[in-house]
C-alpha cells in the first residue's frame, strides 16, 4: 500500500490534507531515512491502524532494519515518557519534579542509529503526544547538534499531518460503520 492509496481513501472535504500528504512526505527534503522515521513513528503515534498499514511498508523499504527498529522505538518510548513528563509538568505540585523517575530509558542513550535522527523522531511523536518538556528537550538537543530549525520544522509538520489524516480517516471508518 502507499501515500497514494492514503490520499485516494481521503474524502473530498479533507483535500488539504490531501495536498499536504503528498507535499510533507512525498516532496520533502529531509534525507530519507530522516524522512521515513519520522514518518514511521508518526504513523504509531497517531494510533490508527489504517494509516500504520498503508505507511508502514514504505517506510520499512525505505530504512535499515536497524532504522526501523529505531523509529518504532522512539514510538514505544515517547508513548511512556510523554505520558510522564506532561504529567510531571501539569500537575501543580512541583516537587514530583525532584522525585526520581525511576523508569527504563536505555533505548534514548543506545537508539542503534544516529543521534539525531532518533531525536527528530522523538520530537515529532512528542508533537503528536503534546508534551511540551519533551518538545522543548529534544528540539534543543537537535539545535545543538546543528539540526537547522527548517528540519525541526519539517518533523512537526509530518507530525501534523500524519495525525490529520489518522483522525480523519479513522473518523470516516467510524461512520461507515453505523
Amino acid at each position: 500500500m502507499s501515500l497514494d492509496s492514503l490520499k485516494s481513501a481521503l474524502p473530498d472535504y479533507a483535500k488539504d490534507l490531501k495536498l499536504n500528504l503528498g507535499s510533507v512526505i512525498g516532496n520533502s527534503d529531509l534525507p530519507a531515512q530522516q524522512l521515513w522515521g519520522t514518518v514511521l513513528a508518526t504513523a504509531i503515534a497517531a494510533r490508527s491502524p489504517i494509516v500504520l498499514r498503508e505507511l508502514e511498508p514504505e517506510a520499512k523499504a525505505n530504512l535499515t532494519p536497524e532504522a526501523y527498529t529505531a523509529a518504532k522505538s522512539a514510538a514505544a518510548i515517547m508513548a511512556m515518557n510523554n505520558v510522564f513528563y506532561r504529567t510531571r509538568h501539569l500537575l501543580s505540585d512541583h516537587e514530583y519534579g525532584t522525585l526520581r523517575a525511576g523508569l527504563r530509558m536505555n533505548v534514548i542513550g543506545n537508539p542503534g542509529v544516529d543521534k539525531v535522527d532518533f531525536e527528530l523522531w522523538s520530537f515529532a511523536v512528542s508533537a503528536i503526544n503534546g508534551c511540551g518538556m519533551c518538545l522543548d528537550s529534544h528540539e534543543q538537543v537537535l539545535r545543538k547538534a546543528g539540526a537547522d530549525r527548517e528540519v525541526v520544522q519539517e518533523a512537526f509538520k509530518i507530525a501534523a499531518v500524519v495525525q490529520a489524516v489518522a483522525t480523519t480517516l479513522d473518523a470516516e471508518a467510524a461512520l461507515a460503520e453505523q
